[in-house]
């Protein structure tokens, strides 16, 4: 009884089969002839678009910072002046660092920055840190000031030495009225003698950038968990020891960080020196960074200037190593 039903579906399995091939066949053609009129249409890949961005600031970090480096380092084993073009660049070897760190001056210069360094940093880290323990509570204008304190990072040194030269002068000056001298030109010339001058750039640097390492300081102090300090106050421990076993320990990468930065920046303080003493009374504040300027721009010894400069960058780079180890020290431990 099953054959006359498969006799009958098969011519039509059949044909529908063919109907399927005739189009497939269609199908084929159709694309053969489509596609010569119509090009085929290639985007630009991840890889290129990546390069399309990056290239324009490789080629200006090379032109603008890797070339001048190491064209320095060339003109630093030259005789050579930047004014004299017409001379071309006389190769003396070590000459220019031989003269350099034989200069009993350069030393002294040398000292000067380093004295300098370590008493700023050391007192912004102090008053940058006491703020921010202070501005961690909450309480009401916490934020307006807060803001106010980060004010002076936020202006030019050169501004901020300007304003504290008026700010120092004896005659017309509040510096010497705010610490106690209230008649006029009674207070000591604070830039004008070298005793004070150097003090006198230290306050200035330490009231510019102590916000700096309060800033720093004050988002470690707020990344401390609260159960840390519950824990120990239901252990009845002192504030005292709160403060060395949680609050330290915890801030002390960031704090650490600071103090980085600001011992790099320190060291090539220049314009605000400039703004402030210009380098006097004499060579009182001539910092290593003042001292390179006028052998650069007032000597223009371009040679010799160099290598001071590359001198400096061993010096910050050593520094800047052992701030490294110790920061991972503290991080391992």
């Amino acid at each position: 009884m099953l054959r006359p039903c498969q006799d009958r579906i098969a011519p039509h399995g059949k044909t529908l089969s063919q109907g399927l091939q005739v189009l497939n066949r269609m199908a084929a053609i159709s694309a053969r002839n489509a596609s010569p009129s119509v090009p085929r249409r290639r985007g630009m890949s991840d890889r290129q678009i990546q390069w399309l961005f990056i290239a324009p600031t490789l080629i200006l970090l090379v032109l603008m910072n890797i070339f001048p480096l190491f064209f320095s380092l060339y003109l630093s084993f030259t005789e050579y002046s930047v004014i004299k073009p017409n001379n071309p660049p006389v190769w003396v070897g070590l000459e220019n660092f031989r003269h350099l760190l034989q200069d009993k001056q350069v030393w002294t210069y040398f000292a000067l920055t380093g004295r300098y360094v370590v008493l700023s940093v050391a007192l912004q880290t102090l008053v940058g840190f006491g703020l921010a323990m202070l501005l961690r509570e909450k309480f009401k204008g916490n934020g307006l000031i807060t803001t106010l304190i980060l004010i002076p990072i936020m202006m030019s040194p050169v501004v901020i030495g300007l304003f504290w030269k008026l700010i120092f002068n004896p005659s017309y000056g509040i510096f010497n009225y705010l610490i106690g001298f209230t008649t006029p030109n009674a207070g000591p010339d604070w830039l004008a003698k070298p005793a004070t001058a150097l003090g006198a750039v230290i306050i200035v640097d330490v009231w510019m950038w102590s916000p700096f390492v309060m800033l720093l300081c004050l988002s470690g102090l707020k990344a401390i968990p609260d159960y840390l300090y519950e824990a120990a106050s239901i252990d009845r421990a002192s504030s005292w020891y709160q403060f060395w076993r949680i609050t330290l320990p915890q801030v002390a990468p960031l704090l650490l960080i600071a103090i980085l930065f600001r011992t790099i920046e320190a060291f090539k303080t220049f314009d605000l020196v400039m703004g402030l003493t210009g380098g006097g009374p004499g060579d009182a504040t001539e910092l290593a960074a003042v001292n390179l300027y006028r052998v650069a721009f007032t000597r223009f010894n371009t040679g010799e200037s160099s290598a001071l400069a590359y001198i400096m960058l061993v010096i910050v780079m050593a520094v800047s190593n052992l701030y490294v180890r110790s920061l991972n020290r503290v991080r391992e431990g």
